[in-house]
């Protein structure tokens, strides 16, 4: 693999929007609801993020990223106006603080023939999602393919951390990247400039352009009930209800000690060599204030709600029962279950455990300068 190129900086925003119209050779980016969250972001990057020159490049990537696929977007909504009238009815959100079986519980559920989901390859590429059978022939998933399948030879212990393809359903943060809206990128940096800029947003126009973008990704598959992941939707529970009004969440549980270790240790993985600042004890302080946070947010924003539209999923109860807990979740939201959905479900669950998939992940949360104690009280 050929080393990385180091920059100097991630760029401006003039220079993201030139480089992503360069990228894409499109040029319209629609409304501007991401210019200030963009500009936030940037400036959080270069004051407090204590970034590497590999840093920088890999930032800029991510951001580049973000607004070619907010262009592609805008050229298939435009491309396809009828995506507007495609129903998005009663769509399941799987939502829990980082490491908790959000994951799992999401992919359990997408097993069913009846669901459908955010391929990762769609996320970067949105469009009408083409037959299967087509794929392998779109040479934007040949490349996402085969970058993943090198990813995982090079850096095992991440697969094992949290396994990615492009045909694997992905968390729904790389739709409200478009607008810039996401506690994914405080999860890979410090940036508390940008952290509290997030605390005090309206998430809902980022939650308008998400809903969108999974009326256009669905237009061929009007009837299937969406099934959606995503931590941060913790941070932006009323925006995501006042978008999604019929929404169902599924909230999972697990111990914060081993979910904060966890967390700690996927973005010290994902993140080695990118910054000088985010590692060891700040990373942990990070990680900590982030998801304590997120768990009282989301607690009190819950209350608001009609408590038919949530259901509870211990960590435990999902690994011991996996089969018998989607099926508890069916029940309790009244979706059909039958003997191909309880096979789909167990066959997902068989795969999750072999090759690269299978769970392989180990952590100290003394190496990020924190204790159990800590973390508890936090909690």
């Amino acid at each position: 693999m050929s080393p990385v190129r180091e920059r100097d900086s991630v760029g401006s925003l003039e220079d993201l929007h030139d480089a992503a119209t360069r990228m894409t050779g499109l040029d319209d980016f629609g409304a501007d609801e991401h210019l200030e969250p963009l500009q936030v972001l940037l400036h959080s990057y270069a004051h407090s993020a204590g970034l590497t020159g590999v840093g920088n490049t890999m930032v800029r990537s991510f951001l580049r990223g973000a607004l070619a696929a907010r262009l592609m977007s805008e050229a298939g909504f435009a491309q396809h106006p009828g995506h507007t009238a495609v129903p998005v009815e009663r769509p399941v959100f799987v939502t829990g603080i980082q490491r908790s079986g959000t994951t799992m519980m999401q992919r359990l559920l997408h097993a069913d023939p009846a669901a459908q989901g955010l391929e990762m390859w769609l996320t970067q590429l949105p469009q009408p999602r083409p037959p299967r059978e087509t794929w392998e022939a779109d040479p934007v998933y040949a490349m996402l393919r085969d970058g993943f399948e090198q990813h995982h030879v090079e850096n095992p212990e991440l697969a094992g951390i949290h396994y990615m393809s492009a045909e694997t359903v992905e968390e729904c943060w790389q739709l409200l990247r478009q607008s810039l809206t996401t506690a994914a990128y405080p999860a890979l940096a410090h940036l508390p400039e940008y952290a509290a800029w997030l605390r005090q947003a309206d998430w809902v126009p980022a939650y308008a352009r998400y809903r969108r973008n999974l009326q256009l990704i669905g237009l061929n598959d009007p009837g299937r009930r969406w099934v959606l992941k995503n931590p941060s939707h913790l941070d932006a529970l009323d925006a995501l209800m006042a978008v999604f009004p019929d929404a169902l969440v599924v909230q999972t549980h697990r111990d914060p000690v081993t979910c904060v270790g966890s967390a700690c240790s996927l973005a010290a993985t994902t993140t080695r060599g990118w910054s000088e600042v985010f590692v060891g004890e700040r990373l942990g302080r990070d990680v900590l204030a982030s998801l304590s946070r997120e768990a009282e947010v989301f607690a009190e924003a819950r209350g608001r709600y009609d408590a038919a539209q949530f259901v509870d999923v211990a960590y435990d109860d999902l690994v011991g029962d996996p089969v018998g807990t989607v099926r508890g979740v069916h029940d309790a939201f009244d979706l059909p279950w039958d003997d191909d959905v309880a096979s789909a479900v167990a066959e997902e669950h068989r795969r999750s455990r072999e090759g690269p998939r299978a769970p392989r992940h180990h952590y100290d949360l003394a190496d990020y300068g924190l204790t159990a104690e800590q973390v508890r009280a936090a909690f």
